[in-house]
């Protein structure tokens, strides 16, 4: 049975029975049960009419709002210039309905002081569906956003060095302080963690937000850990029409954890740091994620270095020094909120191996040729998306600028498949929030990598 969301707009002092009365004749029109109503969505300065909260609590449903500006995105069909003087977005009724990404299966319908429009509601993604789980022998493979090849000598030396103190306890005083030099910081303001994901599941734990936004599409580490810590996870879609840029506009006011990805994956978006930064507000932890920040020759957008209440930033090593078997990240926030989240942790969850090469890796000399390793990337991107967007049917909705590219093509599941069956493994786009079927996320290789999947991607296409 279908799922259905309910996107109502109405007027001030309309009644419960008018809502649900529109509500049953459009069900009946569409030919579904009341039963298969799991939603109803609106605009926020209406979410509190007594008519809409009544008719809500009446049919046993969640009521679900959204900010104008949020729904103002949404593609309807039957945009009007009244309702968007009058509320601030072209529609309510249908962009509410659509608002979670689902489809339109009958338009708006009205009475005298309400409108709805039905929708389906997605299937739920699976969260923890990673680029590892498309990856198997004898596939060449462009799913993982990891530097392919293995860490540089200089960092496997440090590494086999460390192995002489692996009888003892790990400590990490040394890989805080390396980390917070790296970053001007204090030490009191760096936890070490096994990868970034281990900072999203210490921040589920130990937060105690009542609204939490994250904004899509994006890394689902952060949403899956909160879910699994019994939050409920309210999401920002990010409109592929406007290139996924940030709208801080769209953020609830009072959302008191957001978390964002800078440069996102999968978009390969770079928001400006101004526009995150205008996130931060009292009362709320802004989280982000920065595990591919230094993809981006001189990791410009960075906040890592602003020390501001409520902003946390998350930190991975695994990405430029090809290193995720080993487990290290950081996370970067006040002395208090790392104080809290360290309470979480395990003892010792971070290894020898990893604070030695967090050590390692916040060298200037390490900087500085991550720096290079960056602008060698940058180059092998431009020299992918050119191959790309010489294929027909191929889009890229944005200037990608990580050490990735999120390409849309019509039937791209079918392509997905047709891809392992000729020797390639991509990303899959369908376990996004907000992406679908028809994405696929490529990681950039060296030119050669590239010219073997596009000449393959042709003949697929």
């Amino acid at each position: 049975m279908t799922a259905v969301v309910v996107g109502l707009g109405c007027r001030p002092g309309v009644s419960r029975d008018e809502i649900v009365g529109l509500i049953a004749a459009a069900l009946a029109e569409a030919g579904l049960s009341a039963t298969a109503v799991a939603q109803m969505s609106t605009v926020d300065s209406r979410v509190a009419e007594p008519g809409v909260v009544a008719a809500a609590a009446g049919l046993g449903i969640a009521l679900v709002s959204y900010p104008a500006e949020q729904l103002d995105v949404v593609e309807v069909p039957h945009p009007s210039p009244l309702v968007r003087h009058a509320v601030g977005t072209a529609s309510v009724a249908e962009a509410a309905a659509l608002a979670g990404g689902g489809e339109l299966l009958l338009p708006k319908r009205k009475s005298a002081l309400a409108t709805v429009a039905l929708a389906s509601l997605p299937a739920q993604v699976d969260l923890t569906h990673h680029g590892d789980a498309e990856v198997a022998d004898g596939l060449v493979d462009l799913a993982v956003n990891v530097r392919a090849d293995a860490p540089p000598a200089w960092l496997r030396s440090v590494l086999v060095s460390a192995l002489d103190d692996i009888s003892s306890y790990p400590r990490t005083s040394e890989a805080r302080a390396a980390v917070a030099a790296r970053h001007g910081r204090r030490p009191e303001q760096v936890l070490l963690t096994a990868g970034a994901a281990e900072a999203f599941v210490l921040l589920a734990r130990t937060t105690t937000a009542r609204r939490i936004v994250v904004v899509h599409p994006q890394f689902t580490e952060p949403e899956a850990a909160l879910r699994a810590a019994g939050h409920q996870v309210e999401r920002v879609i990010l409109d592929p029409s406007r290139g996924f840029r940030l709208d801080p506009a769209a953020i609830p006011d009072d959302a008191d954890l957001v978390v964002i990805g800078n440069p996102t994956n999968p978009t390969s978006v770079l928001h400006p740091a101004d526009s995150l930064l205008r996130l931060a507000k009292p009362g709320r932890m802004l989280v982000v994620d920065e595990a591919f920040a230094d993809t981006v020759p001189g990791e410009p957008e960075s906040v890592a270095g602003l020390g501001l209440p409520g902003l946390v930033v998350v930190r991975s090593l695994t990405k430029t020094w090809g290193l995720a078997g080993l487990r290290v990240g950081y996370l970067l926030a006040p002395a208090e909120v790392v104080s809290t989240v360290e309470q979480a942790q395990p003892r010792w969850s971070v290894s020898t191996l990893a604070a030695a090469a967090a050590v390692a890796c916040s060298t200037p000399q390490a900087l500085a040729e991550a720096n290079q390793a960056a602008v060698l990337l940058a180059d092998h991107r431009s020299y992918l998306l050119e191959k790309l967007l010489a294929l027909p049917g191929i889009t890229v909705p944005v200037e990608p600028v990580s050490s990735f590219v999120l390409a849309r093509v019509a039937g791209g599941l079918r392509v997905w498949e047709r891809l392992r069956e000729r020797g390639f493994a991509v990303r899959r786009g369908d376990t996004f929030p907000g992406l679908g079927k028809d994405w696929l996320r490529i990681a950039v290789r060296d030119p050669a990598t590239t010219d073997a999947f596009v000449n393959i991607l042709a003949e697929v296409l």
